[in-house]
């Protein structure tokens, strides 16, 4: 737990003109964001037919999509912030996506980028507001319902680019933080529970069983046949040999200590039980005999827990980090960061829309 680092995005240099300008990891990924979408924009929107292709087809199935989504949403009078709601979905989506590639830092995982999409789309509002309104209107909307409210309003406008960026950027960084907190809490288990006998001789023991199980199952005659005298021998030292191994490991845990096993001799015992478990797999599915069957289930336990051993001693493989950090990461990066980009989407429209009332609506206070 020691070696956990949870930082902001790193800063790869630094341009010297206006006291410095630090490019951060964050600024990268934005900047690879920015150029996928200008690069799939030229790409989609060139050489458009009358009779499309399935690129165009798909493209313009896009477009509608989205644009009856926003229509839906803000009126058809603001069908004109389709492409500005399409950008910021689409740079919150590939923002967080870029994460998941293990070189590049999410961009939503940044408060400078959800603050700045935030600021951006309450200085529309704003503007919004002052265009349909007038300057003096606006300002004496912070007054309604009544003039005492005109603190709680200030906040309030103040307070919707806040809710805005945190919302978006508290969910896709804290993901990030359950997700490494769980791992290192993993990775300690998996060396307090198995670095004893992963260190130990028992790996041994274990593979050397499965691969004497093999041998003497192999060993048996077929069709009336004589019994293969090698395979037989071999297997029963084996089985033999680590039925010993694991008497000793047993005989250690009394404190008695057990000889250690050096790192070539792991990798040679890791390649060997892999080779082993795809025997027992191949006895699993293909014997059709009930104890042919049992013994591939028996070898391949071992080797599986042969495997686990091996991997947690000089190797250095965290075993029990396998699996739920891995589901987790998925979740927030994939159905967090889908759901998130939706919702930022979704408030930007509501946000905008209320600001850009139908022409008859904004026409009535003048009248």
């Amino acid at each position: 737990m020691n070696g956990i680092s949870i930082n902001g995005p790193k800063i790869y240099f630094t341009i010297p003109i206006f006291g410095g300008i630090p490019v951060t990891q964050t600024l990268v990924t934005s900047f690879v964001v920015t150029l996928i979408l200008c690069v799939c924009g030229v790409l989609l929107g060139r050489n458009l037919k009358k009779r499309p292709g399935r690129r165009q087809v798909m493209t313009e199935k896009a477009v509608t999509v989205i644009t009856d989504m926003v229509k839906e949403a803000m009126g058809e009078h603001n069908a004109r912030w389709t492409p500005l709601i399409a950008t910021i979905f689409l740079s919150s989506l590939l923002g967080t996506f870029l994460g998941m590639t293990g070189v590049l830092k999410s961009s939503t995982a940044d408060i400078s980028t959800t603050m700045t999409w935030a600021l951006m789309v309450s200085a529309i509002c704003w503007y919004q507001a002052i265009k349909n309104n007038g300057f003096g209107a606006w300002l004496k909307g912070f007054t309604e319902p009544i003039a005492i409210m005109t603190p709680m309003n200030i906040v309030s406008e103040i307070a919707q680019p806040v809710s805005l960026a945190f919302r978006h950027f508290g969910n896709i960084a804290g993901g990030g933080v359950i997700t490494t907190l769980l791992y290192a809490a993993l990775s300690a288990a998996s060396v307090g529970v198995l670095k004893l006998v992963g260190s130990s001789s028992v790996a041994v023991s274990i593979v050397l069983i499965a691969a004497g199980l093999l041998l003497l199952l192999l060993s048996r005659p077929k069709n009336g046949g004589k019994r293969k005298k090698l395979p037989w021998i071999v297997g029963l030292i084996c089985t033999g040999v680590g039925a010993l191994g694991g008497i000793s490991f047993l005989w250690g845990l009394t404190g008695k200590a057990w000889p250690k096993v050096s790192t070539g001799t792991y990798a040679a015992l890791f390649a060997a039980a892999l080779v082993l478990l795809i025997c027992g797999l191949v006895l699993v599915i293909r014997k059709k005999t009930k104890l042919q069957k049992l013994i591939g289930w028996i070898i391949l336990a071992l080797c599986a827990l042969g495997l686990i051993l091996i991997s947690d001693g000089p190797l250095g493989v965290p075993v029990l980090t396998l699996g739920l950090p891995a589901v987790m990461s998925l979740y927030f990066d994939v159905f967090s960061g889908v759901i998130q980009a939706f919702v930022f989407s979704l408030l930007t429209m509501i946000y905008i829309s209320g600001n850009c009332p139908p022409p008859e609506e904004a026409a009535k206070p003048e009248a």
